[in-house]
């Protein structure tokens, strides 16, 4: 596992110990930012699954000016950390251990938005839709940002969910990804 491209392209990327996480291997990393990117102009990131850490300090690599981690596995968010570390950056994030409904609930209270937001959950306890809906009921995403979501592809997810349409999908082996986002703005503002 490895950065892709940007200004810590080809550093070394740690894994979580153990068996608990799923990391996003480079090809289908890789994928998703061809999808959406490649590069990015400042803005900022949300990684509700962290994991490792390895989506959003890929964008931060391509650009992101800031990125905020999220998990609820201790060893994962000690991964985190020494990813962020071993790339140099500290100042550009905030990591929590936290559950990801209650994390969503402090963001909202700190009327955050993202450019980027990536939904990772294990694939065994998917409330990939109910997530997305809370994105969209607190508008979370930026009007010309993505929401990317990874998941199996026994999950298949609606053409929209809320204001968000979905904008592309494409299978990976056992992974699929769909990229959600605004087709025309928000409706009704």
């Amino acid at each position: 596992m490895r950065v892709v491209s940007g200004s810590c392209k080809g550093r070394p990327l740690k894994a979580v110990p153990g068996t608990s996480t799923r990391p996003t291997t480079d090809k289908v990393k890789e994928a998703i930012f061809n999808m959406i990117g490649p590069f990015f102009e400042g803005g900022s990131a949300l990684d509700l699954f962290g994991g490792s850490g390895g989506l959003g300090i890929e964008s931060l690599s391509r650009g992101i000016d800031f990125c905020l981690f999220v998990d609820k596995d201790s060893k994962a968010i000690q991964t985190i950390h020494k990813n962020i570390e071993a790339c140099g950056f500290e100042a550009q994030t905030e990591v929590y251990r936290n559950d990801a409904e209650r994390a969503l609930k402090a963001i909202i209270k700190r009327n955050l938005s993202f450019n980027l937001i990536f939904l990772d959950p294990p694939y065994k306890q998917q409330k990939l839709k109910a997530f997305i809906n809370s994105v969209d009921e607190a508008v979370l995403l930026t009007e010309e940002g993505y929401l990317v979501a990874e998941h199996g592809t026994e999950e298949k997810l609606p053409d929209a969910i809320g204001h968000l349409s979905k904008l592309k999908e494409e299978v990976y082996g056992v992974t699929a990804v769909t990229i959600f986002g605004y087709e025309t703005g928000r409706t009704g503002e």
